[in-house]
């Protein structure tokens, strides 16, 4: 009878220790909603070219408008938790990726294969 129930305490341990051990949970995208103001390099010359982003998320989905100072239009994208890819529906598509660190996000962005830094600031949304 004894070794009945070490038997069944081992098959109990063993499976607290194949299933029990649950995977950390995941952690959910930033939330990023909002109007941001973007610092960038410009690729040609270097100097600083200030652009503007309103972004809609929906989960990791983004959607909203950019403006700049030669083109504006719509953007789409994605967060996942804290690393962001967005680029715009223009003439001139400009691609940003980089991270989120709370109010502001940083990266490098790229148009027709060449890519420089930027950098936003959150100036209206549910982070700020």
């Amino acid at each position: 009878m004894k070794r009945m129930n070490v038997w069944k305490l081992a098959g109990f341990v063993l499976a607290l220790v194949v299933f029990g051990t649950a995977a950390p949970a995941q952690e959910g995208p930033d939330s990023i909603e909002g109007n941001w103001t973007i610092y960038s390099t410009n690729i040609d010359n270097g100097l600083t070219v200030v652009k503007h982003v309103q972004i809609a998320q929906y989960g990791n989905q983004l959607s909203g408008f950019f403006e700049g100072p030669e083109q504006s239009g719509p953007i789409e994208g994605t967060i996942n938790v804290h690393h962001v890819e967005f680029q715009t529906k223009t003439h001139n598509v400009l691609t940003f990726r980089g991270t989120v660190d709370g109010n502001t996000m940083s990266g490098l962005y790229g148009i027709r294969g060449k890519h420089a830094p930027w950098q936003a600031v959150l100036t209206t949304g549910q982070n700020g």
